[in-house]
């Protein structure tokens, strides 16, 4: 037995070269540049879809409360507002533990069955006729909408690699962008209905704009694919690339691809993932508080009917959009994200306190722009970060689903520092989400410091002695963790 045994090391290890040969000489035959446009083609186009329509059924509340929502349900501004936050309180309690079952149900299943109920709960939100009834609404939609963006973050990297992922985050937040000025453009339209067949127009606008997420339930359950292995658009040899595409980053391994409570709880131990938890709570004040009361911080400007307000927000989201994708893209090709978290931090700032100065309307409709430049990047680039830096699933994860979870958070404070008696400056609302945005942005500037500095001690410095007697695979089993894994910057 044991000559046998001693005899099995070499010839599982000439299996295993010869089985690379095999699958390196079938990915040479396709090219790589081809294969990612053809995931781009397959897979973006359904996942910015399911994102957007998930913050339009979200957010468009706030659209819905220029049509006659607070008359209609006799809301006093306090009860709009925790109708607004409300939603967060069970969105924050399941997103780590639908990021934990995602593998378990499979991402087909398990997406389509969100896309489904939130559809089918943001369409009859339209048909409530009293406060609890709103409230009701609001709380079972954060429940369902809680696992879908922590999701498809994690979903991402099923087939990107880390110099790909953070552009396709970004498609995730230009969809929330184009949730924002469609959510304007569609309520601008819908507004017409206003007193067809009885109804008001805040309730055509959240039926109309609930009915499209039920049907995008239906095709992802027969269109996304789970993972490389069952992609139906993806021939043998491209299969065989995109194995070979997950081996090459550096900790990526068999088992690193499986979810484990060790690597779950490494996540809970780790400081870096807690700052990017806290920092996310920051910027995240911006993101919901800017998408939820931009129509209302702009009717303050000036004498704007409904429509008018609806068609201002369009150019700022369509900036922030396209400021997104350009420094995602550039981020992707030089490896940092660091320095674009603080740049851009900075801007948003900027904007923020052009706001809360005492200058003309079209000076504060202008601090609008400066905000949205900066706020999709510093919201959206940490989320590609974080993952680029936990190669092992288990932790990836949860470490994504943390930072989402406490991230989201803000969205119960926003909802309340933009109360209607601080109209028309907002200055409570204004002061807030610039300290917020001030501070996750100098936690970023501490991480993107430390991340280089500790790459170049990883570089220089010679092994600790608990890593001398690993082997190589050994210590690619480590991830992060491994002194020869070099950090996103």
């Amino acid at each position: 037995m044991s000559a046998k045994g001693a005899g099995d090391g070499p010839a599982r290890d000439a299996g295993a070269d010869h089985e690379a040969g095999q699958l390196e000489a079938r990915a040479a035959q396709v090219d790589e540049q081809k294969l990612v446009r053809k995931l781009d083609l397959y897979l973006i186009p359904l996942i910015m879809m399911l994102y957007l329509f998930s913050f339009l059924d979200r957010v468009n509340i706030g659209n819905a409360r220029l049509y006659k929502l607070e008359e209609d349900l006799h809301l006093s501004s306090t009860q709009f507002q925790v109708a607004v936050s409300i939603f967060f309180v069970p969105y924050l309690v399941f997103e780590v533990p639908s990021n934990l079952v995602l593998k378990l149900f499979t991402p087909r299943r398990w997406i389509a069955a969100l896309a489904f109920s939130w559809g089918l709960v943001a369409t009859l939100s339209g048909l409530v006729d009293s406060y609890g009834g709103l409230i009701a609404c609001r709380l079972i939609l954060g429940v369902v909408e809680a696992g879908l963006f922590p999701g498809l973050n994690v979903y991402l990297t099923f087939f990107y690699t880390k110099h790909e992922l953070a552009r396709r985050v970004g498609y995730l937040f230009v969809s929330a962008a184009i949730a924002g000025a469609v959510g304007g453009l569609l309520a601008f339209g819908i507004g017409h209905l206003d007193g067809a067949r009885g109804m008001s127009g805040w309730r055509w606008i959240l039926i109309v704009e609930g009915l499209p997420s039920v049907v995008l339930g239906a095709v992802t359950y027969f269109y996304l694919p789970n993972d490389a292995a069952t992609a139906h658009f993806l021939n043998q040899e491209e299969r065989a690339l995109m194995e070979v595409r997950h081996r090459r980053e550096y900790g990526n391994t068999a088992s690193s691809r499986e979810f484990s409570v060790r690597d779950m709880n490494a996540a809970f131990k780790d400081w870096k993932v807690w700052a990017f938890c806290v920092a996310q709570f920051g910027v995240d004040t911006m993101l919901y508080g800017y998408s939820t009361f931009l129509p209302t911080i702009i009717k303050s400007l000036g004498r704007w009917t409904p429509a008018q307000v609806q068609l201002l927000t369009i150019p700022c989201y369509f900036l922030g959009a396209s400021a997104y994708m350009a420094i995602a893209t550039v981020s992707d090709r030089t490896q940092k994200r660091g320095l674009f978290c603080v740049v851009f931090g900075v801007v948003s700032v900027v904007g923020y306190a052009i706001l809360l100065s005492d200058v003309p309307s079209g000076v504060h409709y202008f601090a609008c722009f400066l905000v949205a430049a900066g706020l999709y990047i510093v919201v959206g680039l940490p989320l590609a970060w974080l993952p680029n830096n936990s190669p092992r699933y288990g932790k990836r994860t949860t470490a994504t689903g943390m930072q989402l979870t406490i991230g989201n958070a803000s969205g119960i404070m926003s909802s309340f520092i933009y109360p209607t008696l601080d109209a028309p400056r907002y200055i409570r609302g204004h002061a807030v989400t610039l300290s917020m945005v001030a501070m996750g942005t100098l936690i970023y500037g501490v991480l993107w410091a430390w991340y280089r500095r500790e790459n170049q001690r990883r570089a220089s410095g010679p092994l600790s002695e608990k890593h001398q007697n690993l082997s190589d695979d050994e210590l690619r089993e480590l991830g992060d963790e491994s002194p020869h894994y070099t950090y996103t910057i």
